[in-house]
């Protein structure tokens, strides 16, 4: 199967996904809802542009930020395009351009501590690049022609990438040695499986997204299900896969997630919402502190904390992208959102 079939026929996967989640979900908040606030006692929250997107065309989704230096990295969905926001600045600039390295589409970023750039591509797997000389470093490809959507991303604190794919059901891992030796060899290699979630994840009909946003904790990886609204851990030692307990709320249309100690935050991409979670001692349990409903978020698709606010990125994808047509606000833009 070729990349541009492959391309076409997740977009309209993900349309159909869309569709269904809203049947699925209709006790939450909608986009024009009023704007939801939890709890009550908590400053309202504020959202403003933190900074613009070059490309009227860049339908955004992934969102990175480099630890060293905070300067942060955009990529596009729709051209696979890579921005790059420099502290201070009003615009970013473009990066990486459409179509480089044969990549259509950017998906999940991360910024690891030694400078390097992982860039995921929905239809094949994840590019790694140097920040400083945007040289390609390596690539992971999924092997066969079976439909995969290479999503999101965590970078561990032993250096190892761990990846979700939304179709296959089941999260990758790039160790730093699988790294290095790719590096040294032409820059190619495979990706393989080292989580598989395809018992573990609550019925669901044959094609649905589900595995989405991925963080990683000391000991522990969690990752989210979009269709099913629910939390998993995986415990990094043992390989164990936990159902955590949800109290308050749920993950439905979970996109992006940051996790900070304890406190872990998600985007929830069609209902334009923010929550945010306490999480137990050992991780099988978080309980909603705060959920944000509002319009203005456009559809947000993943978050950055910095300086004690939040960073999402407002992809529009019900706007002429691929939850549905219309005409898209430009510029694109990355908000900041303070009170949650």
């Amino acid at each position: 199967m070729s990349r541009s079939i492959q391309r076409r026929t997740f977009l309209s996967a993900t349309a159909a996904t869309v569709a269904a989640l809203a049947t699925t979900t209709a006790g939450t908040p909608s986009a024009s809802a009023t704007p939801r606030v939890s709890p009550p006692h908590e400053p309202t929250p504020r959202i403003s542009t933190a900074f613009e997107l070059p490309d009227d065309r860049a339908y955004p989704e992934g969102l990175a930020a480099d630890p060293r230096t905070g300067t942060l990295y955009v990529g596009s969905y729709t051209t696979g395009a890579v921005y790059r926001a420099r502290p201070g600045h009003r615009v970013a600039e473009t990066f990486l351009p459409a179509g480089a390295d044969g990549r259509n589409t950017a998906n999940g970023l991360k910024v690891d501590e030694s400078g390097r750039l992982w860039v995921t591509d929905s239809t094949a797997g994840v590019a790694v690049y140097d920040v400083r000389t945007r040289a390609l470093l390596a690539r992971f490809d999924v092997p066969g022609d079976a439909p995969r959507f290479v999503n999101d991303l965590a970078i561990a604190s032993d250096g190892s990438a761990y990846l979700t794919d939304s179709v296959r059901e089941v999260v990758y891992r790039v160790t730093p040695a699988q790294r290095a030796r790719a590096a040294a060899h032409g820059g190619r290699a495979v990706l393989t499986p080292a989580y598989d979630f395809g018992g573990v994840l609550a019925p669901h009909p044959a094609g649905t997204y589900t595995l989405n946003g991925i963080v990683a904790g000391d000991r522990c990886l969690f990752t989210v299900d979009m269709t099913g609204g629910a939390l998993y851990r995986v415990d990094l030692k043992t390989g164990a896969i936990r159902h955590v307990a949800l109290h308050g709320g749920d993950l439905a249309n979970g996109d992006g997630l940051e996790l900070v100690g304890d406190t872990l935050w998600a985007a929830l991409n069609k209902t334009d919402t923010i929550t945010r979670w306490r999480l137990s001692a050992d991780g099988l349990a978080a309980r909603l502190e705060r959920s944000v409903t509002d319009p203005a978020l456009q559809i947000p698709t993943t978050l950055v904390r910095r300086g004690g606010r939040t960073l999402v990125v407002r992809s529009q994808f019900d706007k002429g992208g691929p939850m549905g047509p219309g005409t898209p606000e430009t510029p694109f833009t990355v908000a900041w959102v303070r009170g949650i």
